[in-house]
């Protein structure tokens, strides 16, 4: 009888792991982890950095696009509002339509719905960071206050969707490449996961959020401006593809990853990289080395997000060769000796690049390749100026591992 007795136990124990491990594995479905060759104890490395800057925001209430308006939006206070960097008031006709100087940011168009949410993206990311290094659950408590105010709360969130971004003055109230100001939503889609069992959202919360972002989801995949943005040839249709695949994985959208592994494969390596793994669309603009940093980052989060055991994008090539091996391998030498740039330096901002590019790392690690790893260690951690944040999404990487 005690036989049979712990011969029960032992068989019950053993179909209790196998329920676990099949809900983990349900659960785990499509979350975006990457395929790591190479561990790096990133939160070794970021600690101090993280709890130095948590402790600060610890401090700073939420703020959202609704604490600011501008009376050239069309639309209302909770609809986010940008207008266009590069375009400016014609000196030969004042009232009349803006006009384009490419690279050229316009300090007199309204930032401030942009200016709140990269706060909220950094703020959120960092405190979140701060509870998953020190698991400290005032981190997490205050991150949640912050996700809150955008994305639940009726009088201070964000409407899911962006058709009044990055407006013309007297020309359009918001295009498909406004959406590209949506990628400081990334980081936070991630942050919403890690706290989801930490206690600092409730159920009815965690549900809030992910109902926000399915909604968005929808937005930028059915509405025109967001179908605009997806067909871009450069960084905006690869950032595309990075905002919606993460927006996807938080929301369980099985559809929509298979749809983004396939678009990286046919539509975003074709015809964006070069034979030598340049993206030559970023190399004509006035700022190609800050573009081209931009461009290869996005596309280091696709293949992390997106890739899995059986389908690694980290190890995908065309027929030609052509990958995200040969992307990182094309820019490395300029990041690690900037002064070898071929090219006329960027108009604006050259002394910014390079900072801790989240390319080098996420390669690094999946490809197996320390020298990245250390060049990596080597830079700066964030970039110290407002543009430079603005194109710098991915601020901590102990998040995504």
């Amino acid at each position: 009888m005690i036989a049979l007795s712990r011969f029960r136990y032992i068989l019950a124990c053993i179909i209790l792991l196998s329920l676990m491990l099949g809900c983990a594995q349900k659960y785990s479905v499509g979350f975006g982890t990457g395929v790591i060759k190479t561990p790096v104890n990133v939160a070794s490395i970021d600690r101090q950095r993280i709890i130095d800057s948590a402790e600060l925001y610890l401090s700073e209430m939420p703020v959202t696009i609704t604490a600011a308006t501008c009376d050239r939006s069309l639309g209302g206070p909770n609809d986010f509002y940008s207008e266009g960097d590069y375009w400016w008031q014609n000196p030969e006709n004042p009232l009349g339509p803006y006009m384009q100087r490419d690279g050229m940011t316009n300090p007199d168009n309204f930032t401030d719905h942009r200016k709140v949410m990269r706060r909220m993206s950094i703020q959120v990311a960092n405190l979140t960071a701060a509870y998953k290094v020190s698991g400290d659950k005032k981190y997490a408590d205050h991150a949640a206050k912050h996700l809150i105010a955008w994305f639940v709360n009726e009088d201070t969130k964000m409407n899911p969707h962006m058709r009044f971004a990055q407006a013309i003055m007297n020309v359009v109230p918001g295009r498909g490449v406004g959406l590209i100001d949506g990628i400081h939503l990334v980081e936070p889609a991630r942050a919403v996961t890690i706290l989801e069992n930490s206690g600092a959202l409730t159920r009815a919360e965690f549900n809030a959020i992910q109902g926000w972002y399915a909604t968005f989801l929808t937005w930028m995949t059915t509405h025109e401006y967001g179908i605009d943005e997806r067909d871009r040839k450069n960084n905006h249709g690869t950032c595309w593809v990075m905002q919606a695949a993460e927006f996807a994985r938080l929301t369980e959208n099985e559809e929509i990853l298979n749809y983004c592994r396939e678009r990286y494969k046919t539509v975003l390596l074709p015809n964006q990289m070069s034979d030598d793994g340049g993206f030559f669309m970023e190399l004509r603009r006035t700022k190609p080395y800050g573009y081209s940093l931009f461009n290869i980052d996005a596309m280091a989060m696709v293949c992390h997000i997106l890739s899995t055991p059986e389908d690694n994008l980290w190890t995908f090539t065309l027929d030609d060769g052509r990958g995200i091996v040969r992307g990182v391998e094309f820019i490395v030498p300029f990041i690690a000796d900037k002064s070898t740039w071929t090219l006329t330096p960027d108009v604006m901002y050259w002394d910014q690049w390079p900072v801790r590019q989240p390319s080098l790392l996420f390669a690094g690690m999946s490809l197996g390749n320390q020298s990245y790893i250390d060049l990596w260690k080597t830079l700066k951690p964030l970039p110290e100026t407002e543009e430079g944040l603005r194109n710098f999404p991915i601020r901590e990487p102990v998040l995504w591992f």
